[in-house]
């Protein structure tokens, strides 16, 4: 069989969306459970070169480099370090963390992939939050991110207590965490800007909708957590001049990483058994939202795909005769 040039520049659009991330519209919850994120344990997904699984912390909010260390949520001394919290880069781009579920993906392609969210519904519609999935959790469902806001309510598992002497039960309600603004005053001093962000920058929203696309990490997020995957593209994240502007000063000094170039498409994973882990809280149940999860075709390294270079014509033009484009596929050469 054989295709002209101009039919292959139509398909052209085709090819690329093989290669496109996970996108689609969602639903948010918030949570701030202290346990150690699911994305610290080794083994799940595919690493950059030099990178590592999520940062965690030790009871004191120090840097835990074992991370084999079982969670504080299960009796370990593994905590969620504090400056895992969301803070603003401008009036319509915030950055932040979230525990994820992906319709259709598993750990093995989320974990420590970005997303941008636009807010769809409430005080926040049309800004947007571009989150790192550090957690997942049985209890999520599909396209659900659980934003880490501290004070956004413990949910099933509570290490707030041990870390930081929070009540028996979190901050205010088990699901959903305090109600006001002023009770962050009395948070830990290395939580209060996470606390006061939810009722700033975020306007109190209250599990607003989302669409999100999948996008290259920012630095500024990866260094916090020291974690970037080895198919993160590496591009700038947003549109936004200040989509990579360095993140705030915390008491936590966390070991940072810079980033990595790699791709973007979670298409080929490295899928491996690791230790259970708690799973992430939810503030409240949502139903599942409609799902267009994007196509994840990746194809091989091997792969070579020759085109015709275009006229330098302003207008196209073609030949009578077809032209012929040779695919040589793993050694198996056709032509169309």
């Amino acid at each position: 069989m054989q295709f002209s040039t101009k039919t292959l520049l139509a398909l052209l659009p085709y090819f690329l969306q093989a290669n496109a991330g996970a996108s689609g519209t969602g639903t948010t919850t918030r949570y701030w459970d202290c346990c150690k994120p699911s994305c610290a344990w080794p083994g799940k997904f595919n690493l950059a070169a030099g990178s590592n699984p999520v940062q965690m912390c030790d009871i004191k909010d120090q840097p835990l480099l074992d991370s084999n260390a079982a969670s504080g949520c299960a009796g370990g001394p593994a905590y969620q370090c504090s400056n895992e919290s969301p803070w603003a880069v401008d009036d319509n781009l915030a950055y932040g963390y979230a525990a994820v579920n992906i319709a259709g993906g598993s750990e093995a392609s989320w974990c420590c992939a970005c997303y941008e969210l636009t807010f769809t519904s409430g005080a926040v519609a049309g800004q947007k939050m571009i989150v790192q999935a550090t957690n997942t959790g049985s209890d999520l469902s599909g396209n659900q991110f659980d934003i880490s806001i501290p004070g956004g309510g413990v949910g099933i598992f509570n290490g707030c207590t041990n870390m930081f002497g929070a009540p028996s039960s979190g901050w205010g309600a088990q699901y959903g965490g305090i109600a006001s603004r002023s009770s962050c005053d009395s948070f830990p001093a290395a939580l209060k800007d996470g606390c006061y962000w939810r009722y700033d920058w975020f306007k109190g929203a209250d599990n607003p909708s989302v669409s999100f696309k999948q996008v290259a990490c920012p630095a500024a997020l990866t260094a916090k957590t020291g974690c970037a995957r080895a198919d993160d593209s590496g591009a700038p994240a947003a549109d936004s001049p200040a989509a990579n502007a360095p993140a705030p000063a915390t008491s936590s000094p966390v070991a940072v990483t810079p980033s990595y170039p790699v791709v973007s498409s979670p298409a080929a994973q490295l899928t491996t058994t690791s230790t259970p882990t708690p799973a992430a809280s939810t503030s409240s149940s949502t139903s599942t939202p409609a799902v267009s999860p994007g196509i994840f075709l990746q194809p091989s390294p091997s792969s070579n795909i020759t085109t015709p270079a275009p006229s330098p014509s302003p207008v196209a033009t073609y030949s009578a005769a077809p032209e012929v484009v040779t695919v040589t596929i793993e050694g198996c050469e056709a032509q169309y």
